[in-house]
């Protein structure tokens, strides 16, 4: 095992994650062959959204005004403003997790 000091620059590790709360539907789906185990509704559409929005907005957490509101974390986030999400009729409140 190398020394610290020899090791090859850390790659850092990116990802992206939206949190919405919110009813769903969830269960096995599939055949006898093959069962997925999943979860679907607006709820995780608009999670999965929040997701996709984590590059343009150069922020890695990001999550729901509806989130924010129920777990009463706005001292832990950054309001990022009204955004138009793509298959929500209405611009929904997104904010950032302070890391």
């Amino acid at each position: 095992m190398l020394p610290p000091a020899e090791l090859p620059p850390a790659h850092p590790i990116r990802f992206g994650t939206g949190v919405h709360v919110g009813e769903v539907m969830y269960g096995n789906i599939g055949s006898k062959r093959r069962l997925d185990f999943t979860v679907i509704g607006p709820a995780v559409n608009l999670a999965s959204r929040l997701e996709g929005l984590t590059n343009d907005l150069k922020r890695p957490v990001l999550v729901s005004g509806d989130f924010v509101t129920a777990a009463g974390c706005s001292a832990k986030t950054d309001c990022l403003g009204l955004h138009s999400i793509k298959g929500f009729d209405d611009a929904l409140e997104v904010h950032a997790l302070r890391l």
